[in-house]
């Protein structure tokens, strides 16, 4: 896995922390077990041929098991502890879960999560191949090896400019309002625009798009500079809405409705400190403001931290 990683020894016997010869026979011993090459030489390199792109995903499967026995076995009761992978999609990442892990970190610091953000597509991969433990998407799951579990609802809302025409409305009302609009959108693979076209199946050949951008923040400053609409996600507008650089409507004749979504490897070991962050974000939904807080930063804080010093009794 390393050596496909870095497509050369040193740089594989650097990551794992073992002298060049090491990694070169245990290669070699792999190789002659397997009766066959896993890589083919181009100068310096090792390019990963198609006996080993076969083996890989198997590898990291193996892998994947290994590491989930050594933490269920090694796990202190009385601690939560270990090093958590999270994925998450734009808006879940950027926007809703950097307060649970602050949180959840003054409640356990003896654990370690970090979180990478991509699109929904990419986080379902990270966690098919083992990459992370867990994820957090807005999009939906296709693959049959990858779990998945509601956590709350969340709207999507088109946003304008206040200079904009429609920013007199008080909703966006579909079909009619579709005619007036160039539209600023997430790129392929983005949880909120697939959730966006098929919550529009029916209109898709009225969409103007305008352009296409990476992330959230883009189409904002881009709404916000009168170069068209957005359509997103309820969560990400808190601060523009009270500036007063966006107008935010609600979407009337489709429902804009989602489910947001907690991933994992269908066959994964679930850790004490997965369960534990689970669990933690999960009482959101129980509390004092239940999901609406999740639109205020500021409220989603003083939520949390209101928890923190009440750790959930163990079962």
């Amino acid at each position: 896995m390393a050596v496909a990683e870095t497509k050369q020894v040193t740089r594989a016997s650097a990551k794992l922390r073992l002298t060049q010869s090491a990694v070169s026979m245990a290669l070699s011993e792999l190789q002659n077990q397997l009766n066959g090459p896993l890589f083919d030489r181009r100068g310096r390199n090792l390019l990963i041929n198609d006996r080993g792109r076969y083996l890989l995903p198997i590898a990291k499967d193996i892998l994947g098991q290994v590491n989930s026995v050594e933490a269920l076995l090694s796990e202190n009761d009385e601690k939560v502890a270990g090093a958590l992978r999270i994925v998450a999609s734009s808006t879940i990442g950027n926007y809703v879960l950097p307060y649970f892990i602050g949180a959840f970190k003054k409640l356990h610091p003896a654990a370690s999560i970090n979180m990478l953000v991509c699109n929904t597509r990419h986080a379902e991969t990270m966690i098919m191949e083992g990459d992370a433990d867990l994820g957090f998407v807005e999009g939906e799951i296709t693959s049959p090896q990858v779990e998945s579990h509601p956590w709350f609802k969340d709207e999507l809302v088109v946003i304008t400019g206040p200079s904009h025409p429609l920013a007199a409305k008080t909703v966006f009302k579909v079909p009619d309002d579709l005619d007036h609009c160039d539209w600023i959108m997430r790129e392929q693979g983005s949880g909120t625009a697939q959730i966006f076209k098929k919550k529009l199946a029916g209109h898709l050949s009225r969409l103007r798009l305008s352009m296409e951008l990476g992330h959230t923040e883009a189409i904002k400053k881009a709404v916000e500079a009168g170069a068209g609409v957005g359509c997103v996600s309820n969560l990400t507008i808190c601060r523009e809405l009270e500036e007063k650089w966006l107008v935010a409507l609600r979407v009337q004749g489709v429902d804009m409705w989602r489910t947001l979504q907690i991933i994992h490897y269908k066959n994964k070991t679930a850790t004490n400190l997965m369960r534990e962050f689970v669990a933690f974000c999960s009482r959101i939904k129980d509390g004092e403001h239940g999901c609406a807080c999740l639109t205020s930063p500021w409220t989603l804080q003083e939520t949390l931290l209101k928890g923190v010093s009440k750790p959930r009794p163990r079962e």
